[in-house]
């Protein structure tokens, strides 16, 4: 009898005992991620998504004290002096 037959026999004979064992014991275990369920994919996109959560609300006191800080200083510049890149130049063609 060929080897290859041999191990054929041996392979077959180990499956129907690990069919027979899982009958009398129940499945074992699985290890690992389970491999993708197409059906489970479409019963989950019957169940509705949950609404976003809504925005926190500022006070009117709040929203005050934002908008003061975040106002433009309009002429800081003239007060403290400093020039822009164009004012006080001298050209050396004039």
């Amino acid at each position: 009898m060929p080897t290859e037959q041999i191990v054929a026999l041996l392979i077959a004979e180990r499956d129907k005992l690990n069919r027979a064992i899982e009958v009398l014991q129940g499945p074992t275990k699985r290890r690992g991620r389970p491999p993708k369920n197409l059906l489970a994919e479409t019963a989950t996109a019957a169940i509705p998504v949950p609404a976003a959560r809504k925005r926190r609300q500022f006070s009117a006191a709040q929203r005050g004290s934002r908008r003061q800080e975040n106002a433009p200083t309009v002429g800081c510049e003239k007060e403290s002096g400093v020039k822009g890149p164009t004012e006080g130049r001298q050209d050396s063609q004039a």
